[in-house]
């Protein structure tokens, strides 16, 4: 070791300082050329097991001018010796031939587990201050005092403020009742530690254990003793994705193959949606997924977010495996899908400001939401818009109300899905701009799908993906012509590309056009041809982090490869944090409230088409009243009574199941991404049922009062004819509303839920009793019809029975058939009425309870 360099610190201006848990070593810059690592023969040497994420020969330093320029790795004389935990600045990894220049307050770390990791720091007065440096690492004693943790900027001093949205004014406190360190959780989002290689969500109240990994939002903190060490503020996220491989079952051809499959008589076949596909996402970037129809860029997107599961491979986030961990980083990922995730029936300060009292903790006030919002709709040039239809803006404004949605929890990483669909040129590039500045401006990892190439250029990354899910080309997109071109040349052909359009051409080149290469084939042959190019090294092998299993930091003697063992969780996940559901309900109730107000036409239906359709009876029966006995038996009046009462029914069953069947399915994509926020799926399905039963309430009172306007009322026998109708009315109107509202949850889109009413009116109808006789198999089949119980439980309200004559013979002696016989199912008698009000009831909560399955079925994690 250089003993010059290792001298106090004023003797040169400039110095390194290394920090592992506030164990701090600094060292003098003098040379113009300085080594360090664990190695006793490098300039800088780190001795000690506290600097065992270091590796032997771990970096270089190299003077520029007054400052220093740092890479990765030691070169002696022909052997390069590589680092093993890699060289990080702000998660973006430090490469080998891409040196970083220094700035006087820059923090590096090596490694990315916060118990192990190493700091960093430059201080070089005669170099130039990066303006947005300040100290990451930051130690806080905890002796003889409680710590408060928390979002409230009045924490600033005595106690520790973090600064994040996600975070709850008071969220945390750490006091000493006696016998060690007690850790109280006040959060909606929760708390997660690591102890042992074990992570779990913190309860109430956890005792602490010495060198838990505590993680607070996008913040980490490790106790130490006395100590309680802030290790992380979440400014980067950075993924690591190894050696991805998918495979799915192909669709059947026809509905003979289905058959087969079915039998066993036919192996479905397997087709590769990702194969072999390594690409890292660093802080700071914007990265394309491009490629043709069926390429894998979606699977690919979904696989990075986490959503979706990979036959082999890993996807890592800051050294933790996704998947396995996506309950911790929930609250720092953005998506957007495909499918824009507002209501177009509110304004744009209306969709942002439910988002945000759904997405943020409850203690976040109105002042602080309004604030929040305010600043997003800058951030996304919409700040002249706050108060317009979502319906009224343009493809380009919409989508950046989508992406405003997502920004308001201040996401480090961003996922988008066809952004740009439907744009023309112009706003595709406005879109583009406004994702790269999101990227640059808060250091954020953003990766999109696109299938426009006219923008690519602004991208930092570009991924090609071809058929089969392979990875074609990662790197630069202005080198990605000349690498195509490179291909193209090895694979024997003569002509050259001169754009990205034509890289989508010639990777799905038909077989006829080239040599009789199929495009799977072809792409798979440019996959491995991109593996071995030098642009997968400098790209891909070089830019991935690795981070062993050991922290023993050994050096490796080779450049780190895709291959190389990573260190993961536990296969249990910790839980996911549940926000109050009484609060998402409120939010969610207020919501859809102000959706149905918003649709006045609508809402107009929903109200008016049972009145009027029950109104027009007294036309079609004109002066007879179908619920009031005749002094002389009258054999049609029972039947009349019956097909009246089946049109109160039909009518309550018409308007539940169209007032509820488009209810969940037309905002699917809104739903599913909130579930994967944080979204419950009690207080979801509730505040649709609350609003269902409001809109049956007011549709009840309608009903009634038009029957009581249209007909005379019959002689109460059990109960008021009006509470018995309007219990009826609103029982059948809100069941039907729950079947609508499960059938919802099943069916693709808008079309097929119009499609999918007559089906389920049908049955109702045929069932119900009334048109025919339900003998045999027809009897049981009634049973699971809500039509058969509401007309039941009618016609035991008026007592149609009672309205039957008595039986006439004939000469002979033989009965004369009537058109309507006395039967049980209109017994007026409190058993056979409540009988029919507790099956309609029972029918809900099944119609729920299949809901509630459906919805949990739809989750991808």
């Amino acid at each position: 070791m250089n003993s010059s360099q290792t001298t106090l610190v004023n003797q040169s201006p400039a110095y390194l300082e290394f920090n592992f848990q506030g164990k701090i070593k600094k060292f003098s810059l003098m040379g113009d050329r300085i080594t360090f690592g664990r190695a006793p023969d490098v300039d800088l040497t780190l001795e000690g097991d506290e600097w065992a994420a270091i590796s032997r020969y771990h970096g270089t330093l190299t003077r520029e001018g007054d400052s220093y320029s740092i890479y990765d790795g030691v070169l002696q004389g022909q052997d390069h010796k590589f680092s093993r935990n890699g060289l990080l600045c702000g998660q973006r990894r430090v490469g080998t031939y891409q040196p970083h220049l220094l700035q006087d307050g820059d923090e590096l770390q090596i490694g990315q587990d916060p118990r192990n990791l190493v700091r960093l720091k430059y201080i070089n007065p005669n170099a130039p201050r990066r303006q947005d440096s300040s100290t990451i690492s930051k130690s806080i004693s905890l002796k003889n005092r409680s710590l408060e943790i928390g979002r409230n900027p009045a924490l600033q001093g005595s106690n520790l403020y973090l600064d994040a949205p996600v975070i709850s004014r008071r969220h945390a406190i750490i006091d000493n009742p006696g016998q060690g360190y007690v850790l109280y959780d006040k959060s909606t989002n929760g708390i997660f530690i690591t102890r042992s290689g074990k992570v779990f969500k913190a309860k109430n109240q956890e005792k602490l254990v010495d060198g838990d990994l505590i993680r607070i939002g996008p913040y980490a903190l490790i106790l130490k003793g006395d100590e309680l060490l802030l290790e992380g503020r979440g400014d980067g996220l950075r993924i690591d994705a190894l050696q991805l491989f998918r495979k799915v079952n192909r669709h059947p051809e026809d509905f003979w193959e289905q058959v087969q499959w079915f039998l066993g008589q036919k192996i479905p076949e397997k087709i590769s949606l990702l194969n072999n596909v390594s690409v890292p996402l660093e802080p700071g970037q914007l990265v394309a997924l491009v490629g043709g129809s069926g390429a894998g860029k979606s699977t690919l997107l979904e696989t990075l977010l986490g959503i979706r599961p990979v036959d082999e491979g890993n996807i890592y986030l800051n050294s933790d495996d996704l998947r396995r961990n996506f309950n911790i980083y929930r609250t720092q990922i953005g998506y957007v899908p495909q499918q824009d995730i507002v209501h177009r029936n509110l304004t744009v300060t209306q969709v942002l400001t439910f988002a945000a009292q759904l997405r943020l903790p409850p203690d976040t006030d109105e002042a602080a939401i309004a604030q929040i919002v305010q600043k997003t709709l800058s951030i996304v040039a919409l700040s002249d818009r706050p108060n317009s239809l979502v319906s009224q803006l343009s493809g380009g404004q919409l989508k950046r109300v989508s992406i405003a949605v997502e920004l308001l929890a201040n996401p480090k990483l961003f996922f988008l899905d066809e952004p740009t669909s439907g744009l023309d040129p112009g706003l595709d590039k406005k879109v583009m701009e406004l994702l790269r500045d999101l990227a640059k401006e808060e250091n954020r990892t953003v990766a999109l799908v696109t299938h426009a190439t006219a923008n690519i250029t602004l991208c930092d990354r570009v991924a090609f993906m071809g058929r089969g899910g392979n990875l074609c080309y990662f790197g630069d997109p202005s080198q990605a012509i000349p690498f195509f071109n490179d291909f193209v040349k090895s694979q024997g052909h003569h002509h050259e590309l001169d754009g990205f359009a034509e890289i989508y051409i010639e990777l799905d080149k038909p077989p006829e056009e080239n040599q009789g290469i199929k495009p799977e084939e072809y792409c798979q042959r440019c996959a491995e041809f991109f593996r071995n190019h030098p642009s997968y090294e400098t790209y891909v092998e070089r830019q991935l982090v690795p981070i062993s299993t050991s922290s023993s930091g050994v050096s490796s003697q080779s450049p780190p490869t895709v291959g190389v063992q990573r260190s993961t969780s536990p296969n249990q996940s910790p839980q996911q944090a549940t926000p109050s559901p009484w609060r998402q309900l409120s939010v969610l109730l207020q919501r859809d409230i102000q959706l149905v107000l918003a649709d006045k036409f609508n809402l107009a239906l929903a109200l008016l088409t049972a009145p009027i359709g029950i109104g027009l009876i007294t036309f079609a029966i004109r002066d007879r009243e179908p619920f009031i006995l005749p002094t002389d038996p009258d054999p049609t009046l029972a039947p009349l009574a019956l097909r009246v009462l089946f049109v109160f029914t039909c009518a309550a069953i018409w308007v539940g199941l169209s007032g509820s069947l488009q209810t969940i399915v037309r905002e699917a994509a809104i739903y599913l991404r909130e579930r994967l926020v944080n979204l419950g799926l009690i207080p979801y399905l509730g505040s649709k049922v609350l609003v269902l039963a409001g809109l049956a309430l007011i549709q009840t009172i309608l009903m009634t009062a038009v029957i009581l306007l249209g007909f005379e009322s019959p002689e109460p026998q059990l109960i008021s004819w009006t509470m018995g109708a309007s219990v009826t009315a609103f029982l059948t109107l809100l069941t039907s509303g729950c079947l609508g509202l499960a059938v919802s949850c099943f069916v693709s889109n808008e079309t097929q839920a119009n499609t999918a009413l007559p089906l389920l009116l049908l049955p109702q109808i045929i069932f119900s009793g009334v048109l025919f006789t339900m003998d045999g198999v027809a009897k049981f089949i009634s049973w699971v019809m809500l039509s058969r119980w509401s007309v039941g439980a009618y016609g035991a309200l008026v007592n149609v029975n009672e309205m039957v004559p008595e039986p006439q013979t004939y000469p002979d002696g033989t009965e004369i058939p009537q058109a309507f016989e006395v039967t049980p199912v209109y017994d007026a008698d409190w058993s056979n009425l409540g009988l029919n009000w507790a099956i309609l009831g029972v029918h809900a909560c099944v119609y729920l309870a299949i809901a509630l399955w459906r919805l949990k079925q739809k989750d991808t994690l």
